[in-house]
């Protein structure tokens, strides 16, 4: 287990807005308000969105799996932390979400989300951490699955 006491710094109502590409915009949002850690939930709609998921048996069901399902017309609910991607240099989201499907009589998915495009609106609460420095680096040792990690105080 790997824990820490985090530090908290500022807390933001977002919207995004119909047609905006989820990702793209928490990008745009954390490198405007300078958050590079924190947490997230949220609530709304998207018009599409790709799931880590497979309708085929697991090959290896202790692996990570890699594939990916798309769906349409959702209602979400949704959350997780927020890392820094030094590699990258821009803010890591691991995000999970809780979905209905519209079209199928609220049919529900509960997945890693990978994609996603705004349906009306989606609502978010983000909350800040300052301290410790919180990054997601890649371990090669463990299928190269990022995993979050808090610096040394």
């Amino acid at each position: 287990m790997r824990a820490t006491e985090i530090t908290t710094g500022r807390k933001f109502a977002v919207a995004f807005d119909h047609g905006e590409d989820f990702f793209e915009a928490l990008a745009s949002f954390c490198l405007e308000s300078g958050i590079r850690a924190g947490s997230l939930t949220f609530i709304g709609g998207f018009s599409h969105a790709r799931l880590v998921g497979t309708c085929e048996p697991l090959k290896h069901p202790e692996r990570p799996l890699w594939d990916d399902i798309q769906v349409e017309t959702l209602e979400v609910l949704g959350s997780g932390p927020l890392a820094w991607d030094a590699e990258n240099d821009r803010v890591a989201p691991h995000i999970h979400v809780s979905a209905g499907l519209k079209a199928d009589s609220a049919d529900g998915r509960t997945s890693h989300l990978l994609d996603a495009t705004v349906q009306f609106v989606t609502e978010l609460v983000i909350e800040e951490w300052t301290f410790p420095a919180v990054t997601r680096p890649r371990n090669p040792d463990l299928y190269d699955v990022p995993l979050i990690t808090f610096a040394q105080n």
